[in-house]
């Protein structure tokens, strides 16, 4: 057992772990929607911040439900227990051993099905895919992050058709994947490599500031799109911070709040 404020920098991304960051990308959301959606009402629909927190407030919704024994469909509770659980040994045992997949592939089907515009799509391709890679693990590593990620980054690329510097989310998640990959492969801790991907990501979303728009309605500016930071690649960078603050938690055996 780690002594108190001791930090298990081995941890990995467990079903506990990954409902946290979901908890806690849906609270960013919310308390960034304003922002998100003026982001966007200089260069779109002006809804990116209410269309993302509707879904992501469905998705912890979803968490609810499956926590509570009212999961269905083969959603997964966000804790990993059995919908009986009764916080016994055995029930401990089943949420350590929970699949990831499950999870995330009910995120993506919830954001499709619930948020507006691109960003159902877009959002609800990414966890799909991750998802898919995930697949039956319980626990991801570093390696095994960058992976997933990098499946989720290339699902959203071939939906959307983006690519770096068309001022799109891609433009925040091309960088954070490719520090992901670098510093799992150089033996980081999944903690520290997410933190490594989210400043990657802030770096990219600073940088769709100046660019003209090349895809999605802001396109439809021309030059005009220029000196306005891009809204999903601001939700982008959130997804990743709040994937790092989640693991630091874990790491640090803090219990999810929600």
């Amino acid at each position: 057992m780690r002594a108190a404020g001791e930090v298990d920098a081995t941890a990995g991304m467990d079903a506990a772990a990954a409902a946290a960051w979901l908890r806690g990308f849906a609270a960013e959301v919310a308390a960034r929607r304003d922002e998100l959606t003026e982001l966007d009402a200089a260069i779109g629909d002006a809804d990116h911040g209410i269309n993302m927190d509707r879904g992501m407030q469905a998705v912890v919704n979803k968490l609810a439900t499956a926590e509570a024994g009212g999961g269905a469909g083969g959603e997964v509770p966000a804790d990993g227990a059995s919908s009986g659980g009764s916080g016994s040994e055995d029930s401990a045992g089943e949420a350590a051993e929970a699949p990831l997949g499950p999870l995330f592939k009910t995120v993506g089907m919830t954001l499709v099905s619930t948020v507006g515009g691109a960003a159902g799509p877009l959002y609800g391709t990414f966890f799909l895919e991750f998802g898919k890679a995930a697949g039956d693990t319980a626990s991801l590593s570093a390696d095994g992050w960058a992976a997933a990620f990098s499946a989720a980054v290339a699902g959203v690329q071939a939906r959307g058709k983006a690519e770096a510097g068309d001022k799109t989310m891609v433009d925040a998640l091309l960088p954070a994947r490719d520090a992901l990959v670098a510093a799992a492969g150089a033996g980081a801790s999944l903690g520290e490599a997410l933190q490594v991907a989210a400043a990657a990501a802030a770096d990219g979303m600073r940088a769709t500031t100046p660019l003209v728009a090349r895809k999605g309605r802001a396109s439809y500016l021309g030059e005009r799109s220029a000196g306005h930071q891009d809204p999903g690649a601001t939700s982008s960078w959130l997804l990743l911070e709040t994937a790092a603050a989640a693991v630091r938690g874990a790491a640090a055996g803090e219990a999810d709040p929600a």
